[in-house]
């Protein structure tokens, strides 16, 4: 967790409006600016008015196309062999 680009350690550090917070949520980097400050502890809608997502959006990757058809049984034995993923058949 960073609070204006300092790491804090302490879970009981004091923030305040404008301060921006830098944290991981499962596999995303989350970006936060304060706006304001709740007076009480109130419901989940309440609370996102009091602050700004600056998360920048995720970019998708790329569609899989394919180059050609789909390789044959002695193709896929090939790349196997290349790959040292040889199986039980006995390559000449």
């Amino acid at each position: 967790m960073r609070v204006n680009g300092a790491r804090v350690v302490k879970p009981a550090s004091a923030i305040g409006a404008g301060d921006v917070l830098t944290f991981v949520q499962g596999d995303r980097i989350r970006v936060i600016r304060v706006t304001a400050l709740g007076i009480r502890r109130g419901p989940a809608p309440e609370a996102q008015t009091l602050y700004e997502d600056l998360t920048p959006p995720e970019t998708e990757a790329a569609p899989v196309t394919r180059t050609g058809p789909r390789p044959t049984k002695k193709d896929r034995r090939a790349l196997d062999d290349l790959r040292g993923e040889g199986g039980v058949h006995d390559p000449e």
